[in-house]
């Protein structure tokens, strides 16, 4: 409240009520009481399947706020496999919190309460910083990321076992298929050439020795068999794939028929 007694008779004052902040601090109060669990699937796995936010911390400091939208259980054993696939990570410093929420209100989201109530003191630094689940786009692909970007910070796992590969003889569809769907990270690839869908991926015939390989190896098998100006090139936090040169001032490595080069190698 502001006084602001202008014609002096004492019944007058400006008073500005700020719901939003009322209901961030309830919010935060709230979550602030919970005692804070490892994020593993067993403890994800407790959870009810309920919309609601949560909180995520590292070595007990708040880094990211979200909100599940379905359930909290699918949104943090998402971050959970998304995590694994990081390098320095350190996931058994990694906790959360969570609050279910009945929303009664539609101007503001409870995550953005949150997010404007921890950032302004200088907490929550994954929030608008590259932790989000979705796939950036392409026109991102040589976006310049900065140090302290999530993906700088905590890059992609190269190192990381593709399991479930078909020992013996596959074609490449098949395969890229397969590691898709197990890198716990964004690997996208080229659909179509000039407008025209990629159909040939199943004209590649590979043999595997291996149901299993490290995403390094994949990624050498699969540049081996596309010819230049096919190159594969793996960023900060995800990996694409294109027949074109490819380049970025963020990339880490390139894959070009069946070889590895560091980005300095290429210039």
């Amino acid at each position: 409240m502001t006084l602001g007694d202008q014609a002096g008779l004492g019944n007058y004052a400006e008073f500005k009520l700020s719901i939003t902040q009322a209901l961030g601090d309830q919010l935060a109060e709230h979550l602030a009481a919970l005692i804070k669990a490892p994020l593993t699937r067993d403890n994800i796995a407790k959870l009810p399947p309920r919309k609601g936010v949560y909180q995520l911390y590292r070595h007990d400091k708040l880094v990211y706020i979200g909100k599940a939208d379905k359930t909290l259980p699918q949104r943090l054993a998402r971050h959970l496999a998304k995590l694994e696939g990081r390098e320095n990570t350190e996931l058994d410093q990694i906790k959360f919190t969570a609050l279910s929420v009945d929303e009664d209100f539609n101007a503001i989201t409870p995550e953005e309460l949150l997010i404007k109530k921890h950032q302004g003191a200088g907490e929550a630094p994954w929030n608008n910083n590259g932790f989000g689940i979705n796939d950036p786009g392409q026109n991102r692909d040589t976006t310049f990321f900065e140090p302290d970007h999530f993906d700088q910070l905590y890059p992609a796992r190269l190192d990381w076992l593709i399991e479930g590969l078909p020992v013996g003889k596959s074609d490449l569809k098949s395969l890229l298929h397969i590691a898709k769907t197990n890198l716990p990270y964004l690997f996208r690839y080229a659909y179509y050439r000039d407008k025209v869908k990629v159909e040939f991926y199943s004209d590649f015939e590979v043999t595997l020795d291996t149901p299993a390989m490290t995403a390094d190896e994949f990624f050498h098998l699969v540049s081996a068999q596309l010819p230049s100006p096919w190159r594969i090139m793996v960023l900060p936090g995800y990996v694409v794939m294109y027949p074109k040169a490819l380049t970025s001032e963020s990339a880490r490595k390139y894959y070009i028929e069946g070889e590895s080069f560091a980005p300095d190698d290429l210039i």
